[in-house]
């Protein structure tokens, strides 16, 4: 083979050891940043730029000399590593930002990957090859699910399934027990989070909802406070969830985002790359091309969100501590919390911490992580002999338990805990069969007055259908992401029952109230400033407006009528406008009620 051949510029240097040196360059930069925190806004953002530098040059370097490299011996499935890497990257850049373009790349990297096939050659004969395309699936799995492609997400989960028993076949000696479970995740966390639940989407949609400059603006407003971070945590035992993405974060995730207003993904454009600065491989300022159709620049950037998952009170309270440091003048933190009230926070082995299952759980998360969690804090989760003794004599009503309730200062979350971070507006939302306790917290704030929506003492048991259809999740959180589909779960029907023409009737039915109830709060001269404040924010208004109609249906409900502990609660009041037995919201639940026919499920005033 000639020298030449192999050959780079002038300096006679082998394109195979310029490749190598870039790769071990690209590694040592991506180790440094895979643990890193994504819930700080601007600490980290030289060593992504960097780590997206190198990727750059290292994929356009295998792109220009891809078939020299083959012929020097590299191997399909390391073109397929660098991809993955850069896939990995792409979620996480939307993790710390929350913007859709990166989503939409870390898709682009992931599918291509899928497509082409880059770790087929000798998956049967390596079971490293073959842990490293199982590890793919599963994050890219990660990736459909938080972009709601539900096609491509069964079609993933059929191929893990496919590939598990090849492996166990092939490969006898090897224990994959772990991967077995990571499935019946996944396919729990299907069951539960259903395509009726997702029959439009959680994410804001201008098409279906008002733009936001179209909102009824507060006259008497002293300031317009915009929803800038949000910092979601839900801790149940054996609580539905993939990875590390429970069932109750996951639809808040949602919901608090816009719809892009295009396709997130084209198959025409192949994957490209875009340096921290905003920079494509091809030097191109601005979103890659398959980003145009998906962000609407006429509306603003969605909030930055932070996901804890089972955190220590102590974490919980570093992380709430930087991003209530990080945020603007003009922003608002919105803090979502569902735990247990820790009666029944023993948890068993599949939802421990400890088992075989973590280490796949925690070295995917190194890679694609919510949060930056502990390492120590597996024993945090420990359960110790005297749990009995210890749970019985401590109160347990005034708190949160967002870990089993061994440990009581460090799993449980007290309203005196959240207090000091009243010195920036904060938008609390608590649910939780001990919600009630927050309550404390108005009159106690160090600045700024706090709004708290509070979910029911006990959540109201849905009617009895086939276990199949069982959703999964809070009642409460799933009327504030999907109301619709929770008023027609409640009523006791299931997705095959609603025709679809009917369903969007109940759908413009319910926009249409709940757009009366947001100017009826606007036009209401006693409204406090605490909400005042929030209601030109779009995320805020509408999860305040369906938090009014959740109320409004439990109230009038016949099971949980003048029943408290049914009753969901939000301080500081709002006006009578919004009360579950005023004529507005009367009429809402009446109207719906009617249009499905179970009028006689509700009790009306005449």
């Amino acid at each position: 083979m000639l020298q030449n051949e192999f050959q780079i510029g002038g300096d006679g240097i082998p394109v195979s050891e310029v490749y190598w040196s870039l790769v071990a360059k690209a590694d040592k930069k991506f180790s440094k940043i895979r643990d890193l925190p994504y819930y700080q806004r601007t600490r980290y953002d030289t060593y992504f730029y960097k780590v997206f530098k190198v990727y750059t040059q290292l994929w356009k370097f295998q792109q220009e000399n891809r078939q020299k490299l083959v012929e020097s011996g590299l191997k399909r499935w390391e073109i397929g590593e660098i991809a993955s890497r850069i896939g990995q990257l792409y979620f996480g850049q939307y993790m710390r930002t929350s913007e859709a373009n990166f989503l939409s790349e870390s898709y682009i990297f992931y599918e291509a990957i899928l497509t082409r096939e880059y770790f087929k050659d000798g998956l049967h004969q390596d079971v490293n090859l073959a842990s490293k395309q199982l590890r793919f699936l599963a994050r890219f799995l990660t990736v459909c699910l938080v972009l709601n492609r539900r096609e491509m997400v069964y079609q993933l989960v059929n191929q893990l399934k496919m590939l598990l028993d090849e492996c166990k076949r092939t490969f006898q000696e090897t224990d994959f027990k772990e991967w077995k479970l990571v499935i019946q995740e996944i396919v729990k966390f299907l069951k539960a989070d259903t395509s009726f639940m997702n029959i439009r989407p959680l994410r804001y949609s201008v098409v279906l909802e008002l733009h936001p400059d179209n909102l009824p603006q507060v006259p008497d407003a002293k300031r317009k406070l915009r929803l800038r971070d949000a910092l979601l945590c839900s801790y149940h035992p054996n609580e539905v969830k993939f990875s590390e993405l429970t069932l109750d974060t996951f639809r808040m995730l949602q919901t608090l985002e816009w719809e892009p207003s295009g396709s997130f993904y084209q198959s025409s454009v192949g994957p490209t790359i875009v340096t921290g600065s905003g920079v494509t491989q091809n030097g191109v300022s601005g979103h890659s091309r398959v980003n145009q159709d998906i962000t609407d620049p006429t509306l603003p950037p969605n909030p930055r969100k932070a996901i804890l998952f089972r955190p220590c009170v102590t974490h919980f309270l570093a992380v709430l501590g930087t991003v209530s440091e990080e945020l603007p003048s003009d922003g608002i933190l919105l803090i979502y919390l569902s735990a247990g009230n820790g009666e029944h926070a023993m948890p068993t082995p599949s939802s421990s911490r400890s088992g075989n299952s973590v280490g796949y759980i925690e070295n995917l998360s190194r890679g694609f992580q919510f949060s930056s969690i502990n390492s120590d804090s597996s024993n945090i989760h420990s359960i110790t002999s005297g749990y009995d003794s210890v749970n019985q004599s401590r109160n347990i009503s005034d708190c949160l338990h967002i870990g089993p309730p061994v440990q009581r200062g460090l799993n449980c979350i007290y309203p005196s805990d959240l207090l000091p971070f009243t010195r920036r507006p904060l938008f609390l939302v608590i649910d939780s069969g001990n919600s009630k306790a927050f309550k404390a917290m108005s009159g106690a704030e160090k600045g700024e007055p706090v709004a708290i929506l509070l979910s029911p003492a006990i959540s109201l048991p849905l009617p009895a259908v086939e276990s199949s259809r069982q959703p999964g999740g809070s009642l409460f959180t799933s009327f504030l992401t999907a109301p619709l589909q929770s008023f027609i779960l409640l009523l006791g029907f299931t997705g095959t029952d609603i025709e679809k023409d009917l369903y969007s009737k109940a759908e413009k039915l319910l926009q249409l109230s709940l757009n009366k109830l947001g100017s009826s709060l606007v036009e209401t001269e006693n409204l406090d400033p605490v909400w005042s404040q929030i209601l030109t924010d779009p995320f805020l208004r509408r999860i305040l407006l369906r938090f009014v109609f959740c109320r409004a249906v439990l109230s009038l409900y016949s099971p949980s009528f003048d029943k408290i502990e049914f009753q969901p609660e939000c301080v500081p009041l709002l006006p009578e406008a919004t009360s579950a037995l005023g004529p507005t919201c009367q009429k809402a639940v009446l109207e719906l009620a009617d249009l499905f026919g179970v009028t006689n499920r509700f009790k009306f005033s005449q």
